[in-house]
């Protein structure tokens, strides 16, 4: 009979008393601890007995945070399960909670779990603060990285809270040393507990779990189709080199290697817009289009690259498609490989061998319980197709929540309504992307499937960590032979190993530290330090600017702008403004885009009109253009950047500031309201509204709105046929009466005017 956990604030018979959670939390009570332990064996049980212990102690409240609404539901549910603290005083945040709201409950509240990015907005708008928060735990620490909101509310949690405590949870925080470095330094961790499948406290509550390899063979058809895309790389690298940038492994290089080059020549354009750069970096693009497709051939099969080959086709297709796959549309072997995919009666020999696998499993224990994963969506759709075909079994597509061309995401009460229906049976397989691989509560399965392998250990192990919870479980992974599916494969079992040695190491060099600093009463000034959480920002012999105040769009708080304002001694005021995204006074009022922004708002027509309503609006308009790879974003006519900013500044009177990332733009919008605050002694002040647009530019709009018709043939289909109900009513042939309207144009116009709408 299991022996429970007694403690005043947790229920009585309701967790189990387990020795390694009771150690893991003693640790954690000490100091601020990442806690490494792998799936299904308890981690939120242990940030439970934290949580409790710091509330007993020192009252105040307790924060959880966790990366999605399912899991802030789940460990919602949990606690309101276990802690002996009424059921309205343990509140769930998330985005659909109204801010007013949630700064009421708050209040009231004394465990609250949510989402990091609504803590985030709430802090910045100073609807909450820390002050009182006795602990903090953590969820999927090694979320805490860059500027991921884990990194600020850490922050602000050590400046503010009278008690602070924080707990990381983790079951994979990653082989890399400089990663697990960062989490620890931005969670200001000083303690690391490791616990393995087989420690000796761990290993009674350990599940049996197979893991077998699966290896197949390319037929000789998908072979002949791998040699023309290698033979298009082959070319591609040839040209790429002779304008001066090589790739050391060419055909071998990762998507890290190209991507790293791409960036380089983002940064050199900044300086030098040179056209060799130009080119090089359209011949990398398609590079990186052939290599992506020469991926999904080796490792999902013909259908799935038949697919992306229909995406590429379509883009090409576009009047606002990229040069990259234009040039891809019209090459001989792309030609070729588009001719072979329709003949082609060969397929991945992974579909028969998962249909074998899953068909064998629900046939001797019908009961069961399956998870396929594939890294792509076509695929999970097409194997939900496939085994939807065999007696007994019940699959079920599952992705994200990002919708895309013909392909509608899943929203998240879709993912928890499919979940439930996994439990109770309904379905007994779910194809899933890697939306399944952390934070849902899936339930413990009999068998995991990996169409392929992944190379991160940290996927990987989220991956096998959804069976063997609570029974034995069983893990198949597929290999193809002489293909990156090797190489991922043993990628992802190196950094395992390494993540697990690592982990250890730190894990021992921490605990002497702490016992050095408890021996003497202070470090050893010899000892060398792990981390080091003094500031290295510069010094700023500026005089505090306390009195600074900018009024900011509530959509900025999703960039780091707003924190580094913050940091500046800027302060703010969060509103939904109609007009521009800061405003420093009342007659300074500040567009911020970054250089993708800028070029896709040029594309689709939104930049003068928010232009012209900033310039109508305030006496001093600016535009801040963020980063360095305007040219270069969407294969743009340069001619078309340098008009579109000449016309701002001569014909709408705006200043332009440029600038390298968020913290840059921080700055140029700190010096704007001391000028003006400071200098000038303007009052900061919102005032105007977006100008409703003339009916003749709305009809302008709809029209433009269809495919490859630009503003002029809009306008000239409006002269010609008086109203758009009018065009839409014109056949083929009447359409081409209008002047700039070819046989080409008259055909799209009839293609989405005519064709059944089909969701």
């Amino acid at each position: 009979m299991a022996d429970y956990i007694k403690h005043p604030l947790i229920k009585e018979n309701t967790v189990e008393q387990r020795l390694y959670q009771l150690n893991l939390a003693g640790t954690s009570l000490n100091t601020s601890s990442l806690v490494v332990l792998p799936t299904g064996l308890g981690k939120t049980t242990v940030a439970l007995l934290v949580i409790a212990s710091r509330l007993e102690k020192f009252g105040g409240r307790a924060l959880v945070l966790s990366p999605t609404k399912p899991l802030v539901e789940q460990h919602a549910h949990f606690l309101k399960s276990t802690l002996v603290i009424p059921e309205n005083n343990i509140q769930a945040f998330t985005g659909n909670t109204s801010p007013e709201k949630r700064a009421e409950l708050w209040e009231k509240s004394s465990v609250i779990v949510s989402t990091p990015q609504v803590i985030e907005n709430d802090l910045l708008a100073k609807r909450i603060d820390l002050k009182d928060v006795s602990h903090i735990t953590f969820d999927e620490a090694h979320r805490a990285v860059g500027n991921y909101s884990y990194t600020y509310i850490a922050e602000k949690y050590y400046e503010n809270a009278k008690y602070p405590l924080c707990l990381g949870i983790t079951a994979s925080p990653g082989s890399d040393d400089e990663k697990i470095n960062e989490v620890c330094e931005c969670l200001q961790i000083q303690s690391v507990a490791v616990k393995t499948e087989t420690d000796s406290d761990v290993s009674p509550y350990i599940q049996k779990k197979q893991i077998d390899w699966k290896y197949v063979k390319l037929p000789d058809e998908i072979k002949k189709l791998k040699q023309l895309l290698e033979k298009i790389l082959d070319d591609r690298f040839a040209k790429l080199s002779n304008t001066g940038y090589t790739v050391p492994k060419k055909k071998k290089a990762t998507k890290k290697d190209l991507l790293s080059l791409q960036s380089r020549l983002h940064a050199q354009l900044r300086n030098n817009p040179d056209p060799n750069v130009y080119n090089a970096l359209s011949l990398l693009a398609e590079i990186l289009k052939v290599n992506h497709a020469l991926e999904v051939l080796e490792t999902q099969g013909v259908d799935a690259l038949t697919k992306y080959y229909d995406r590429l086709d379509r883009e090409a297709g576009l009047k606002t498609g990229s040069k990259a796959s234009k040039r891809l549309a019209e090459d001989p072997y792309m030609q070729q490989i588009s001719h072979r995919l329709k003949e082609c009666s060969s397929e991945h020999p992974k579909l028969e061998m998962t249909r074998d696998i899953v068909s064998k499993q629900l046939e001797e224990n019908p009961d069961s319980r399956v998870i396929v994963f594939t890294n792509y969506r076509d695929t999970a759709e097409m194997l939900a197709n496939l085994l939807s075909e065999i007696d007994g079994v019940y699959p079920i597509r599952f992705v994200g929540q990002s919708s895309k061309y013909n392909d509608k995401g899943l929203t998240q009460k879709q993912q928890v309504e499919i979940i439930d229906k996994f439990k109770n049976g309904e379905y007994n397989v779910i194809v899933s992307t890697s939306v399944a691989e952390e934070g849902l509560d899936i339930p413990s399965t009999d068998l995991v499937l990996f169409y392929e392998p992944v190379p991160s250990e940290i996927r990987s192990i989220q991956r096998k960590g959804r069976t063997a919870r609570k029974q034995e479980g069983r893990v198949v992974v597929l290999v193809t032979k002489e293909t990156r599916d090797e190489a991922y494969y043993w990628s992802s079992v190196s950094k395992e190993r390494k993540m697990q040695d690592n982990m250890k190491y730190l894990q021992d060099i921490m605990s002497q530290n702490n016992e050095n600093t408890s021996d003497t009463g202070k470090s050893d000034n010899n000892q060398k330090k792990l981390f080091d959480f003094e500031s290295e920002t510069n010094v700023n012999t500026e005089q505090p600017s306390d009195c600074l105040n900018v009024l900011v769009d509530q959509r900025e708080t999703k960039s780091t702008v707003v924190r580094s304002l913050e940091k500046l001694d800027v302060g703010f005021t969060i509103k939904t403004l109609e007009i521009a995204d800061y405003i420093v006074s009342d007659r300074i009022a500040i567009e911020r885009k970054s250089s993708v922004d800028f070029v896709n708002s040029l594309i689709d027509k939104t930049l003068f009109e928010q232009i012209s309503n900033l310039s109508r609006m305030y006496k001093k308009p600016c535009l801040i253009l963020e980063g360095d790879d305007m040219f270069s974003a969407r294969q743009i006519n340069p001619n078309a950047v340098y008009g579109t900013l000449i016309s701002l500044e001569l014909d709408f009177g705006v200043s332009i500031y440029y600038t390298r990332d968020e913290k840059d733009t921080a700055s140029v919008i700190r010096l704007l309201a001391k000028r003006e605050q400071k200098d000038e002694n303007r009052d900061v002040s919102m005032h105007g509204k977006k100008s409703a647009p003339l009916l003749s530019e709305q009809q302008e709009y709809v029209v433009s709105a269809i495919s490859d018709i630009g503003p002029r043939a809009a306008r000239n289909l409006l002269k010609h046929f008086e109203s758009v109900e009018n065009i839409m009513k014109a056949n083929y042939e009447e359409l081409q009466e209008a002047e700039l309207i070819g046989p080409k144009t008259a055909s799209k116009i009839r293609e989405i005017v005519g064709s059944k709408y089909k969701s």
